[in-house]
């Protein structure tokens, strides 16, 4: 099951043309290979076993782009099933033993969706057209059920491909975003989004298309869900009249008219990540957040009682999937030294066991960089936190990058950052804060950016770079700044409100103008985004306010640009506009721009070409 926010957005990082090397810096052919080498460092995840318990599916990228790979249950030599140029996503088992997968051509939306045999021959789309379209998921039927804007620009609705026909159908019309969390005959949980940081749950008909709300709430609430044993129960995480994510258990009753909500699991500590369901639905595996990493517990839902789990061996945990028989689980593991690999859980005895090993050839993992976790204070008091990387044998006070994750519902959590790992190896330290409306610390921080809140988060980046120098971590005049995405829109505003606090920025993707992104954006996205950023029919001054593009005379701060020209998410003008302003004053930009690529990019070249490129641009003003 994909996790409680599976309708937000996502988002990553890196480039593909040659990296520009700042010609007065000294040449270290073994630090740049090194670099280099972090960049191809692979990956395994989206791990799922085959009907029959006997292999697992998943996405690795060994050939260089993510593709689809099988492996057997109990480890052994895997087998390439997809073969493509770009990446491959959504990857999941059919009840009759075929794969479904996404490709996405040039890394945008435009997913195109695929049915193939398990040895990769016989080959059938599933979808038409060049729509907006996402991966889905198999009913136990062996129907398969996606999201795809095909009928309306303005919203993702839910389609329902049937393999004896051949045929894809409208299923669900949403009015803005929305997907089938769980489906069961002719009745489905469907997840129905109203803005970001809040969406419904209803049990529908898919025949009459009549639905009953299952999660009623005031004010925002998230919450996502899977059937149990039967269609009269189902499972949800939720924050409905609470701040944390947790589980509970929704019994409906036999006419369908009224449901009783019973809280299961919660901890004051932690947010429920995710869950998952074994086949007989007797167990309930837990994935809780706790300030970034992850532990897990064994619910019995018979008994309501959880067990602990013995710690994983990476600080995250994803793409959890029960064996057939509820025995093991499998998953992918990753951590800041640890790049993502499969594993596989033996529940009765409490052992892990590696499944894969992905390539990570010219680089020492036992060299790289744990980071600590460090608090601080905003300008109001509020606690902030963000993880500290310190290079080996640091002099301190000294050179800095601040990197700020996307969404803004994102989450800085201690993953494997080859660019962090690269800034690194060069000398300089990373500090990767969580500003107010990241996710992971409750709904009432997550929603504390929203509207005019943005301006306080805006404060957040002054606060995180005063802490650095206040702690004698960074050195004045070495702080640099990067982020993606809305990351991105962070060093913009870094560089236009505080233009003296950093000496370099790099924009990955980023946005800098609401009103442009509202306008050129693909039109679901505009739709779900007015609750975060502010609606352009009644809050322009306040979306030009917030905009950085018209503060850009502000800038002298050396900047990097890097985009997809594929990208709907934040169109490439994003980026121009910055470019054209920049030169046109005379203030140090360098443009690269990935013709292969969406939002964000994920094609190895382009990768190694990121690191490499944010390494040299970061040492270049800093060191």
């Amino acid at each position: 099951m994909p996790s409680a926010d599976r309708i937000s957005l996502a988002l990553a990082l890196l480039l593909a043309t040659a990296p520009t090397l700042a010609a007065d810096a000294p040449a270290d052919p073994a630090l740049e290979a090194r670099i280099a080498a972090m960049g191809k460092v692979g990956g395994a995840s989206a791990a799922q076993y085959s009907p029959d318990g006997k292999h697992i599916a998943y996405i690795t990228t060994l050939s260089g782009s993510p593709q689809a790979w099988i492996i057997p249950a109990q480890g052994g030599y895997p087998r390439q099933v997809t073969n493509g140029s770009d990446a491959v996503s959504g990857l999941r088992w059919s009840p009759d033993g075929k794969l479904a997968y996404a490709v996405s051509p040039g890394g945008g939306y435009n997913a195109q969706l695929f049915l193939t045999t398990a040895n990769g021959v016989q080959m059938t789309r599933i979808n038409e057209g060049d729509a907006n379209t996402f991966p889905g998921d198999f009913a136990p039927d062996g129907r398969y059920y996606f999201r795809s804007n095909a009928r309306s620009p303005d919203s993702t609705d839910t389609w329902l491909y049937d393999p004896a026909t051949g045929k894809a159908k409208l299923a669900v019309e949403m009015e803005t975003v929305g997907n089938i969390d769980d489906m069961r005959g002719h009745l489905a949980v469907v997840n129905r989004l109203v803005t970001r940081g809040n969406n419904n749950l209803w049990l529908e008909d898919l025949r009459t298309h009549r639905g009953m709300l299952l999660t009623p709430h005031q004010g925002s609430a998230q919450s996502s869900g899977l059937f149990g044993s039967d269609s009269n129960t189902v499972y949800i995480a939720h924050n409905i009249d609470r701040d944390r994510m947790a589980l509970a258990r929704v019994d409906i009753s036999t006419d369908g008219r009224t449901f009783k909500r019973s809280e299961l699991a919660a901890r004051d500590d932690a947010e429920l990540d995710d869950f998952i369901l074994d086949d007989a639905k007797t167990h309930a595996l837990l994935t809780w957040n706790v300030a970034g990493r992850n532990e897990l517990e064994l619910l019995d839902l018979a008994s309501n009682t959880r067990r602990r789990l013995p710690a994983a061996p990476a600080e995250l945990v994803g793409g959890t999937d029960f064996s057939p028989d509820g025995k093991r689980v499998v998953m992918a593991l990753s951590g800041s030294v640890a790049p993502s690999d499969l594993w596989q859980l033996d529940l009765a005895s409490g052992t892990y066991t590696r499944l894969t090993y992905s390539p990570s050839a010219g680089v020492d993992l036992t060299q790289l960089v744990t980071p600590t976790l460090r608090t601080f204070k905003a300008h109001d008091g509020l606690e902030l936190s963000g993880w500290l990387y310190l290079p080996k044998d640091v002099k301190a006070p000294g050179p800095v990058v601040l990197s700020f994750h996307g969404g803004p519902e994102g989450q800085e959590r201690p993953a494997f950052r080859a660019e962090y790992q690269a800034l690194l190896a060069s000398g300089i330290a990373v500090f990767a804060p969580n500003i107010r409306g990241s996710s992971g610390f409750g709904k009432k921080f997550m929603s504390m950016d929203n509207h005019a809140g943005r301006f306080d988060a805006n404060k957040d980046i002054k606060a995180a770079a005063d802490f650095l120098i206040a702690e004698r971590i960074g050195a004045k005049g070495r702080l640099g700044i990067v982020g993606g995405s809305y990351g991105g829109y962070v060093v913009m505003v870094a560089v236009t409100d505080y233009p003296d606090t950093f000496a370099a920025g790099a924009n990955l993707f980023g946005m800098v103008n609401f009103e442009t992104f509202f306008a050129q954006s693909t039109p679901w996205m505009g739709a779900i985004s007015t609750g975060e950023y502010g609606d352009p029919e009644t809050q322009l001054q306040l979306l030009r306010d917030l905009s950085p593009i018209h503060k850009l005379d502000r800038v002298k701060t050396p900047l990097l640009v890097m985009h997809g020209a594929n990208d709907t998410n934040v169109p490439v003008v994003e980026a121009e506009q910055v470019v054209a302003a920049l030169k046109k004053r005379g203030v140090p930009v360098e443009y690269l721009l990935f013709p292969d690529e969406g939002h964000g990019w994920r094609k190895q070249a382009n990768r190694v070409t990121s690191t490499a490129t944010l390494a040299a641009f970061f040492a270049k003003h800093l060191k």
